[in-house]
């Protein structure tokens, strides 16, 4: 799989391959990016979270763009694996860190220094998406004025404009088989 764009634009990484892995194609991650840079996110320093991180596609598109800082959750031992390889591979040591954690361990607790943008990408079929968004805005894991990406299938029954008080819903939009879904927690006021 290939970077897009940014610093490390046109370097590759490897995938896992098999059954529940579904990197975000090119196609959906440069429309992920553009949602978001057209929302005016700049990425400088940025801290992003990636929840169910599998490839890291997204994290190492942000880094490349130039996000400060990038904290992977992934549970499986073969994608954590292939994360770590990566990271040194593409010199992101300084900037990336995995957390081999269940999601729903990792977010349990408070977070004391907020995430500017969340990329949760779920396993299908599994209803994980709500368990986890209501996890994120417990435990303040989002940072006012952040974004919080889903990528989901197509099919997922969600009343995304209700899953929490404070999330106003940005975009509810398929792409083929994926369905991308993006939150803005407003800054206070």
């Amino acid at each position: 799989m290939r970077i897009i764009a940014g610093a490390l634009g046109g370097r590759t990484f490897k995938t896992v391959e098999g059954p529940g892995y579904r990197p975000a194609t090119s196609k959906v991650r440069a429309a992920i990016f553009s949602m978001l840079s057209s929302r005016g996110v700049i990425w400088e320093g940025l801290r992003v979270l990636d929840l169910f991180a599998g490839s890291g596609s997204l994290s190492f598109e942000a880094l490349s763009r130039g996000a400060g800082e990038a904290c992977l959750v992934e549970r499986e031992p073969v994608a954590v694996n292939c994360l770590t390889s990566n990271i040194s591979r593409l010199g992101l040591a300084d900037r990336c860190h995995v957390a081999e954690d269940d999601v729903a361990r990792f977010t349990r607790g408070r977070c004391y220094q907020p995430f500017d943008i969340i990329f949760v990408d779920p396993p299908y079929g599994q209803n994980r998406l709500l368990p986890t968004l209501k996890a994120v805005m417990r435990g303040g894991w989002l940072a006012r004025g952040g974004y919080l990406l889903a990528e989901v299938e197509d099919l997922l029954r969600l009343d995304a404009a209700s899953v929490h008080a404070e999330l106003e819903l940005e975009t509810d939009r398929n792409y083929g088989q994926t369905r991308i879904l993006l939150w803005h927690l407003p800054p206070n006021e």
